[in-house]
């Protein structure tokens, strides 16, 4: 009978290093259960498949595209339902267009209002009498708006 190997394991630092991430990134994935806990060897060490790798650089890549953490555990969801299809995955998709999109035109009102007080500020005198910070101290509650 021919011996079958094991297939290889990675430690914590030698997932860290192959997926570019700091072990308490790890950890913290862990934690939050994107990452499955891996079995640990007899004298206490985590020891992870080769295919964590993947599924950390995963988690990377949807991070990097704004995707919440919660966001990316339904992505995982959808990946191994048998039931779901990519126009699940294209709905969760148009939604993140849809959050990317509100908050690009709120960034954009943010910089219409701090580029007015900018030109309202004169940049001399004393701050007693800047307009920025006169802008940041009032209330909003003004019928001005």
């Amino acid at each position: 009978m021919a011996k079958t190997t094991p297939s290889p394991t990675l430690s914590i630092g030698q997932l860290a290093a192959a997926a570019a991430v700091g072990v308490e990134t790890l950890r913290f994935y862990e934690r939050e259960g994107l990452l499955p806990k891996p079995p640990r060897s007899p004298s206490g060490y985590r020891r992870f498949p080769p295919e964590a790798v993947v599924r950390i650089r995963f988690i990377r890549r949807a991070k990097e595209l704004g995707f919440s953490l919660k966001e990316i555990r339904e992505l995982f969801a959808l990946r191994v339902d048998p039931e779901k299809s990519c126009a699940d995955v294209r709905a969760l998709a148009k939604t993140k267009i849809f959050d990317i999109e509100a908050k690009m035109a709120d960034l954009a009102r943010i910089r219409g209002i701090l580029n007015k007080l900018a030109l309202a500020c004169r940049g001399r005198g004393p701050t007693s009498e800047c307009p920025i910070l006169d802008a940041i101290t009032e209330d909003g509650t003004s019928d001005d708006s």
